[in-house]
């Protein structure tokens, strides 16, 4: 059946709000389910019609749901004029706690990358200094905080005084810091990792996009394989963890899902989890995206469990305990012994539960701090149990928390919503914000949020 046929038999789910891709003006929107796909159809009074597959096949798009009610932020904007996503600064209307903060520090780059959701380049305005970071950081406090950190930009490797912006926010009272990185500085600057070890970074959020150059050549400009491979081993003798983070572009490295899950388990524990991106349409990219430029949760989860030959099933991952259900999904693996991946199976969200939804987002902020942040060891065991149970031998409770805790990874994938995807319902529950310049909190995707040709909501670049 041509897809001509499918739209006169598609079913109508529910009505929600989005963005005109033209002119980011509000506009309402329906989701339809069409075949096996769910469709976002929107039409624009002055600019027509658009519409874009947001979930294509199982597990289902009305049984991936994780019902949360909802729970205001700890400190909101006094009011609402144009509505969201406007207003954020968080404003009233949002339903989410914060979970993790990231602070741009930088907005330089030392990669030219085909594709940016920052629009990062070598040249730019002023970084922030000190004093301004640290007033980022005494209003995240006073707006409920201690949040995880996220050091993102641009590079901000780019910056010599990264170390003394993780001190900073360490006195101030803030436990979990991770730094968004290329790892270009990190390969080839060991006195660099370890003056961030030691101010206290925990995890290195490594742009890993594949296991060939080919991939990053396409997707960041240049060869970059070894380089990676030397942030692992860096990241390796500083005990900092590494969590491998993915933008999946079909056609271009979609079918190395598995390869580079098979990598993450081959150098555990320091690298603690991947995480897939599959490519959203904002910042810089090559050109404006087709269907076939898309992948969807439901698609990356039935690759997941084709290219790890069952290994990992789509059976064995949840919808999230704190975002939106469709925003993401996770699961969590015990590397055993004998090299058999063993699932841990949560009910009733990924990182977290929905029963409590105050603790929603603190959960998910531990959750990540715990798992994302390299392995400690056992104190109690000593040098013979240690040596047993690097043998394989979990005859004890305690043996088996030992591997627990070094040999788990997290494999979670996130779906950013661009100007044709946008869900206002989706973007309401957000727990990932942005800190702009001005210091209010501004929910990741709005604050990305470009239209077809680039032009920024809320993002000033430059």
């Amino acid at each position: 059946m041509n897809d001509n046929e499918l739209k006169t038999q598609e079913t109508w789910l529910s009505a929600t709000q989005s963005v005109c891709p033209e002119c980011l003006q509000r506009i309402p929107a329906q989701r339809v389910r069409r075949g096996e796909r769910v469709i976002l159809k929107k039409c624009c009074p002055e600019h027509g019609e658009a519409e874009v597959c947001i979930w294509h096949g199982q597990p289902d798009y009305q049984e991936w749901i994780n019902l949360q009610p909802p729970t205001s932020p700890s400190a909101s904007a006094p009011g609402t004029e144009a509505g969201c996503p406007f207003d954020c600064g968080l404003c009233p209307k949002h339903r989410q706690q914060t979970c993790c903060v990231l602070l741009e520090v930088t907005k330089c780059c030392n990669l030219r990358c085909p594709v940016c959701f920052a629009s990062a380049s070598a040249d730019s305005n002023e970084d922030p200094k000190l004093d301004v970071i640290e007033g980022w950081y005494r209003m995240l406090m006073q707006s409920g905080g201690p949040y995880n950190i996220q050091l993102s930009g641009g590079e901000p490797t780019l910056r010599d005084d990264l170390p003394e912006i993780i001190s900073l926010g360490k006195e101030l009272g803030f436990t979990f810091f991770q730094v968004n990185t290329n790892g270009l500085r990190l390969a080839s600057d060991a006195s660099y990792v370890a003056r961030l070890k030691a101010a206290g970074l925990n995890c290195v959020f490594l742009q890993f996009d594949g296991l060939d150059d080919q991939v990053y050549a396409k997707l960041r400009g240049q060869a970059l394989l070894e380089r990676k491979k030397q942030v692992i081993e860096a990241c390796a003798r500083h005990e900092l963890g590494v969590v491998l983070v993915v933008t999946l572009k079909p056609g271009v490295n979609d079918a190395q899902i598995g390869a580079i899950l098979h990598f993450a388990v081959e150098n555990m524990p320091v690298v603690r989890g991947v995480h897939f991106q599959p490519i959203s349409y904002f910042g810089r990219y090559p050109k404006e995206p087709q269907e076939k430029d898309r992948i969807t949760i439901p698609q990356l989860l039935r690759e997941i469990e084709k290219q790890t030959a069952g290994r990992m099933q789509a059976a064995h991952f949840r919808p999230p305990g704190g975002e939106h259900a469709h925003c993401s999904f996770h699961g969590d693996f015990m590397l055993l012994p004998d090299g058999e991946l063993k699932p841990l199976l949560q009910e009733g969200g990924a990182c977290c539960s929905a029963k409590a939804p105050l603790e929603t987002a603190k959960r998910s902020r531990q959750f990540v701090a715990r798992q994302w942040s390299a392995a400690q060891p056992a104190k109690a065991a000593c040098e013979k149990e240690q040596t047993r149970l690097a043998a394989g031998n979990l005859d004890s409770l305690d043996e088996f928390l030992a591997r627990l805790n070094t040999y788990k990874l997290a494999v979670s994938g996130m779906a950013f919503q661009d100007a044709w995807t946008l869900d206002l319902e989706r973007l309401q529950q957000c727990f990932i914000h942005v800190v702009a310049p001005d210091g209010r909190l501004v929910p990741f995707c709005a604050y990305n949020l470009t239209d077809r040709h680039g032009r920024a909501l809320h993002r000033r670049n430059g």
